[in-house]
């Protein structure tokens, strides 16, 4: 049976150039913190990665710290924001990696979005205060795509002289990002979601800003992050990220999607959750009236297609959508479909044609 991978938002297949690299890294050794050869070498890989991802993301090589995920990236940003006041602010369809790490932190102010998961920057602006050291805002929504207006809470916080951690994990290699026009302080992502490997991500800081590292214990990454780099990981991530074309694979995957929003209309009890317009271009999240999402999740693998329900983070709990509920829709039976670099009109055709019949079989054994 042919496979369609219709999950890329959870994480996408490996770009056959970060393949490539990290196969040859794989088999040399070297410490790029050291004068010999080797080190030498390894650590031309590290900054030839760096600049291919600043180069992705619109920024100065300098402001990329390499990290070993976006979770880790976050992390970073909240501990280190924190120096600056035990209080940080962010909407209720952050990613749970975003609160949990703010929350650790001390004090946190949770604004609420409207129905289609977008945050209003006057509430958001509304629970600054004195102590407030950052305002976590995602680029777009990891459920539902939906995307948030980052440029504006950007310039409104840089008015009262708070920090702004941008969570672009869903967004890095989908929409154009432009760090060091977009003004942020710090900027979160993640390899594996645009077509590198897992283990790997970044954590952008704006120039000039001095943030204290969640990792200490050595002086890699400019004293940023300690710990010995992944080379394999890092050529990989760069590899992935320098042959990214945004602007053609975000209308590509927009077109895909694009195809499953017409489809819509004409299945019985599906609807739409998030914003159809402004949203990443690759993932849709739908409604399903009256079934459980374990159970179209089970059919559609059965037909040999691989999608989600609910946030990649905390599916296994099979706990309703923390975004879903904020957003006052149905947290209990979702479907997100997400495309990527490889993804067909095969794929989307396979999808289309398996899904009503599974609505409907499941539906007749109520």
């Amino acid at each position: 049976m042919t496979r369609h991978y219709l999950d890329h938002a959870s994480t996408s297949v490996l770009r056959p150039e970060a393949l490539a690299a990290m196969t040859e890294w794989l088999s040399k050794t070297g410490d790029p913190g050291r004068m010999h050869a080797e080190g030498l070498e390894a650590r031309v890989a590290v900054e030839t990665a760096r600049e291919q991802v600043a180069g992705l993301l619109g920024a100065r090589p300098r402001s990329v710290v390499f990290t070993s995920g976006a979770t880790e990236a976050i992390a970073a940003a909240c501990w280190g924001a924190a120096e600056r006041g035990g209080h940080q602010v962010l909407a209720a369809v952050e990613h749970s990696a975003v609160r949990l790490a703010a929350e650790a932190q001390g004090e946190v102010s949770v604004v609420g979005v409207d129905r289609l998961g977008r945050v209003d920057p006057d509430e958001l602006l509304g629970a600054v205060r004195a102590d407030t050291s950052v305002v976590h805002l995602q680029w777009g929504n990891h459920e539902v795509g939906t995307t948030q207006p980052v440029a504006e809470v950007i310039a409104r916080c840089r008015e009262r002289d708070v920090l702004v951690h941008v969570d672009a994990a869903q967004a890095a290699g989908h929409d154009a990002i432009a760090f060091d026009e977009l003004g942020a302080d710090l900027l979160s992502v993640s390899a594996h979601k645009l077509g590198g490997p897992a283990g790997v991500g970044a954590l952008l800081v704006r120039r000039g800003l001095r943030v204290r590292p969640l990792l200490v214990g050595g002086d890699q990454e400019r004293a940023r992050r300690a710990g010995l780099e992944p080379v394999a990981a890092i050529a990989g991530f760069g590899a992935a990220a320098s042959v990214v074309t945004v602007e053609a694979e975000h209308a590509e995957q927009r077109r895909l999607t694009d195809r499953v929003l017409a489809a819509v209309p004409t299945l019985e009890g599906v609807r739409v959750f998030g914003d159809p317009v402004g949203r990443l271009p690759h993932l849709i999240c739908l409604g399903i009236d009256g079934i459980e999402p374990q159970a179209v999740l089970l059919g559609l693998d059965r037909a040999g297609i691989a999608a989600h329900s609910g946030s990649a983070c905390s599916s296994e709990a099979l706990e309703p959508s923390p975004v879903l509920e904020a957003m006052g829709v149905d947290a209990h039976r979702s479907l997100r479909l997400s495309v990527g670099w490889t993804t067909t009109d095969d794929d989307i055709d396979a999808t289309l044609t398996a899904l009503p019949g599974i609505l409907e079989g499941l539906r007749a054994l109520r």
